[in-house]
């Protein structure tokens, strides 16, 4: 059975509760957690910030739009809420949303607890 291609949404940038680096080490987990459901997993943010400053507007529309390319062929957009939802995962939702996309929220302390 193949697994499912999945479009990985977490925060990226820093808030008063998160830093950039804690939000970094949280979307990792979020990655091994898709790959052990057996999906195979996308996480642009972790990919694009490596070689684009998420500062710098243009580049970081560069990167949201190669994500977005990418994330169109998922057949699921997994939304990681334990950090907050940020102004790029609401966009990136609310494009899931308009291409009819699947969309399945996600928290990895529940899962813990469960």
């Amino acid at each position: 059975m193949r697994g499912e291609l999945v479009y990985i949404e977490s925060p990226y940038a820093g808030t008063e509760d998160y830093t950039v680096e804690e939000n970094i080490e949280y979307a990792k987990l979020c990655l091994k957690d898709s790959i052990e459901r057996g999906e195979f997993p996308f996480v642009s943010h972790l990919l694009y910030t490596q070689v684009l400053d998420d500062l710098a507007p243009s580049e970081r529309r560069a990167g949201m739009k190669s994500g977005e390319a990418w994330a169109l062929y998922a057949d699921l957009r997994a939304v990681y809420t334990d950090h907050g939802q940020s102004r790029g995962m609401d966009w990136g939702i609310a494009r899931a949303e308009k291409a009819g996309q699947r969309i399945e929220y996600r928290s990895l302390e529940e899962q813990e607890e469960n």
